[in-house]
């Protein structure tokens, strides 16, 4: 476990089992229960800066609230996803919503952090949400794997989420015994992250709860079944194959521009967010 301002969070990767998957820089798994004795205002991850990235949240229980220095002021539940071009830099807060008590008291989400492409890590940062309702999945005939297509495309469904580089990200629940063959485009990386449950890949290594199973980019593709009703998180990418400089919540190409980014943040050129 890792603490990410007072949250509690899995670091899936990068770790010492298994390093960043360009395009993918970084996976937090939180599953907690928001403390009845704090605002909500007061709780989940404060007023923080970004550049040069995207931070996606996956909603898997309770909600978020979103507000940011360019003017959003969203909140999402479960089943939604809020993605966040960065671009040039941003500030932004991600809290419980004001009646997530009413709705069970827990957060689970996934931040997924997506590489820019070096050509568009100055662009006007994007905040993109998209609600369960939105966001458009496929299932198996016998209807015991469902898959939510948030970026990308599956199976000829295109995902709700337009993204700077080829990535798709999809969630899925499986039912015990049901299957999905998922098919990894030409060159892509790709991972699967198990929330919850049981899994077996290709008809041989099983994937226990909070663990990961990554696949090279030559690989094809992939067979889950659910070995135990099982939620997960997918991701492919093409690899954006280019320097990658990093330091606290800025992803550059070099150390110059990370320090750039500082600068530019301490000069508040990154704007402002005072919450409501």
């Amino acid at each position: 476990m890792v603490d990410m301002g007072g949250f509690p969070v899995r670091q899936a990767f990068p770790s010492l089992k298994a390093a960043e998957l360009d395009p993918f820089l970084l996976l937090h798994h939180a599953n907690v229960k928001v403390p009845t004795h704090i605002p909500t205002n007061k709780a989940g991850v404060g007023p923080h800066p970004h550049r040069g990235f995207s931070p996606v949240t996956f909603i898997f229980k309770g909600g978020v609230h979103h507000q940011d220095s360019r003017g959003n002021n969203n909140v999402i539940y479960e089943g939604g996803t809020q993605w966040m071009n960065a671009g040039m830099g941003i500030i932004h807060s991600e809290r419980p919503p004001h009646d997530i008590h009413e709705i069970g008291g827990v957060q689970e989400i996934i931040q997924l952090w997506v590489n820019t492409p070096a050509k568009h890590k100055m662009d006007q940062p994007v905040y993109l949400p998209a609600s369960k309702e939105e966001i458009p999945f496929v299932e198996s005939a016998d209807k015991l794997a469902r898959v939510n297509i948030i970026s990308g495309e599956l199976n000829g469904i295109k995902g709700v989420i337009p993204t700077l580089s080829p990535v798709n990200t999809f969630t899925a629940d499986i039912k015990e015994g049901g299957q999905f063959q998922f098919t990894i485009p030409a060159g892509h990386n790709a991972f699967v992250y198990v929330l919850g449950g049981k899994i077996k890949v290709n008809g041989k290594e099983e994937v226990l709860a909070n663990y990961l199973s990554i696949f090279n980019n030559d690989d094809g593709g992939f067979l889950i079944e659910a070995l135990e009703e099982a939620k997960l998180m997918i991701g492919t990418g093409e690899p954006l194959n280019e320097p990658v400089a990093s330091h606290g919540p800025f992803v550059m190409n070099t150390q110059t521009e990370i320090m750039e980014a500082f600068k530019d943040y301490q000069l508040g050129k990154m704007g402002v967010l005072i919450e409501s």
